[in-house]
C-alpha cells in the first residue's frame, strides 16, 4: 500500500484537473489518475477538436452565403486530411502540457484503470492506493446501443479522428452531437442523414428556434428523419445498410458510416463504486448540494460523473471541479451556482440558449413577455448573406427580468453571454439595454433583441 494521498481525483478531465491543482497548490498530498492521456473529452475528444473542424464549414459557408455578392466560391473546397493535421496541432500537445501543469502543483500523475477496493482504497492496474478523499470526475461515454449491428457504429471521438470523409454518413440521434457533425459534414462534400427517433430534436432548445435550424439544414443537404427508429446495422460490402422504423414502415438505407450520436451516460461501470459503498446510476453518482456522495463521506463528484442539476457542459464541469475542491479543503458545503449558463449547438449558424424555455417559465407560474424577433434581414446579417436568424426573449412582467433568452444565428454563440451575465446578475431589460455597444457589430443588435 502506498502512502497516504489527502486526494486522488479519477479522471484528467477539465473537472478533475482544475480540482487537483486547486488542492495540489494548497500544498495537499494529490494524485491523478486516468486510463486516457490527460485533457478529458472536450479537449482531446470533443468541444476543442469539434470546432476547429467546424472552421472550415464556416468558411465554406461564409463563401457561398456571398455568391453573387463580390465572392465567386468557385472549386473552393475542404481538404479533409488538412484540416485533421490542423487540428491535431491544438490536441496532441495538450497531455503533455496538463501533465506539467498538474506537476508544477505537487499533483502526481498516474496512468491507468482506477478501481476501488474499499471505501478509502482502489487500484491503479494492481498497485493500491489510501487517501482520505477521492474525486470522481470520470466523465461520460457514448450509451449503450442495444440493436444488431450495433458493434459496426463509431462514436464521436472514431469521427473526430477519421482520416477521410466518406460520401454518406449516417448519424443517430437528434442531439448536439449528430446536428454539429452532419454541419460540418454537409460542408464538407458528404450527405449526412439525422436519425431521430423523437419528434423533435435538441430538446433542451427552443422548439420555434429549433425548427429554422431544421428548414436550414435541409438547405445545405442534410436530410433528418424524425421519429424513426434504428432496427439494425449490417455490413454490405465497403458499405453499410441500416434498417429503420417509421411508424408501421420499414425502410433500408445505404451508408458509408454510422454515427453514435444518441447520448452519453456516466462512465462509472468500471470503478467498482460498490466496494467503496457509492450509490450512482447512469446519470452519476448520487450527491449532496455540495457535491459529496450521500452514501460516503469519502467521495466527491463532479462533471458527468455527478448527479446534479448542472448541465452536461464543460464550463459545469469546471464550476463543480472548483467547488468540490473548495468544499473539501476548507469542510464547507457550497454548492454549485448553475444561473445563467449558456449552452449552444455549433452547427452553422448556431443555436443557443441561457435560463429558462418558454415552457418551463409559464410550467414555473411566470407572466411571461415573450419577445420575439426575426432578424434575417437585419444588418448584421445582411452584411454577411445570411437571411435565417432569430431570436426569442423571456421576460418576466412582474419586474422586467430577463428570464431566459434563445438565439439563432451567426456569432449568437457570443451575444448568449450578454444574456447570461444579465441572468446571473438579476438585471432587468431595460439595464441590459442600457449597455452602449461597439457599432457596428453583432453586440449592438442586443438593444433592438429587448
Amino acid at each position: 500500500m502506498n502512502e497516504d494521498y489527502d486526494l486522488i481525483v479519477i479522471g484528467a478531465g477539465m473537472a478533475g484537473v482544475a480540482a487537483a491543482n486547486k488542492c495540489g497548490a494548497a500544498g495537499w498530498r494529490v494524485a491523478i489518475v486516468d486510463a486516457l492521456p490527460y485533457g478529458g473529452t472536450c479537449a482531446l475528444r470533443g468541444c476543442d477538436p469539434k470546432k476547429i473542424l467546424r472552421r472550415g464549414a464556416e468558411i465554406m459557408d461564409a463563401a457561398r452565403l456571398m455568391q453573387g455578392k463580390g465572392i465567386d466560391p468557385g472549386d473552393l473546397s475542404i481538404n479533409w486530411a488538412d484540416l485533421m493535421a490542423h487540428k491535431r496541432g491544438f490536441t496532441d500537445p495538450v497531455p503533455d502540457k496538463m501533465e506539467k501543469g498538474l506537476s508544477g502543483n505537487g499533483v502526481e500523475t498516474l496512468h491507468g484503470a482506477a478501481r476501488f477496493t474499499g471505501s478509502n482504497t482502489l487500484e491503479v492496474d494492481g498497485t493500491a492506493y489510501q487517501s482520505e478523499r477521492f474525486l470522481v470526475a470520470a466523465g461520460a461515454m457514448p450509451r449503450p446501443l442495444s440493436f444488431t449491428g450495433a458493434d459496426l457504429v463509431i462514436d464521436s471521438t472514431d469521427f473526430l479522428n477519421l482520416e477521410a470523409l466518406p460520401n454518406r454518413v449516417l448519424f443517430i440521434g437528434g442531439g448536439f452531437v449528430s446536428f454539429e457533425f452532419a454541419h460540418i459534414a454537409a460542408r464538407a462534400g458528404a450527405n449526412p442523414i439525422i436519425v431521430d427517433r423523437g419528434a423533435r430534436p435538441l430538446r433542451g432548445f427552443d422548439p420555434d428556434l429549433v425548427e429554422m435550424l431544421i428548414d436550414r439544414s435541409g438547405g445545405i443537404g442534410v436530410d433528418l428523419m424524425r421519429e424513426t427508429e434504428i432496427v439494425s446495422v449490417s455490413e454490405a460490402s465497403r458499405a453499410f445498410t441500416v434498417e429503420v422504423k417509421s411508424g408501421d414502415e420499414t425502410r433500408t438505407i445505404e451508408t458509408d458510416l454510422v454515427v453514435h450520436g444518441a447520448g452519453r451516460v456516466a462512465a462509472l461501470a468500471d470503478l467498482n463504486l460498490e466496494a467503496a459503498g457509492v450509490d450512482y446510476s447512469d446519470k452519476g453518482i448520487v450527491v449532496a448540494p455540495h457535491l459529496q456522495s450521500t452514501t460516503n463521506s469519502a467521495v466527491f463528484a463532479a462533471g458527468d460523473s455527478a448527479d446534479t442539476d448542472g448541465m452536461p457542459l464543460t464550463p459545469v464541469a469546471v464550476i463543480e471541479g472548483k467547488v468540490a475542491a473548495s468544499n473539501m479543503l476548507k469542510d464547507t458545503q457550497t454548492a454549485p451556482d448553475y444561473a445563467g449558463i449558456p449552452t449552444a449547438v455549433f452547427t452553422v449558424p448556431e443555436v443557443a440558449r441561457v435560463g429558462m424555455l418558454e415552457s418551463e417559465a409559464r410550467d414555473a407560474g411566470y407572466d411571461v413577455d415573450v419577445r420575439f424577433t426575426d432578424t434575417g434581414d437585419w444588418y448584421s446579417n445582411y452584411r454577411i448573406g445570411e437571411t435565417s436568424a432569430a431570436a426569442k426573449v423571456l421576460v418576466d412582467k412582474s419586474n422586467g427580468k430577463i428570464l431566459g433568452a434563445h438565439l439563432f444565428g451567426p456569432e449568437y454563440g457570443e451575444l448568449i453571454n450578454f444574456f447570461g451575465l444579465a441572468i446571473k446578475l438579476g438585471l432587468a431589460a431595460k439595464q441590459l439595454k442600457s449597455m452602449t455597444a461597439a457599432y457596428p457589430s453583432v453586440g449592438s443588435d442586443l438593444g433592438s433583441l429587448l
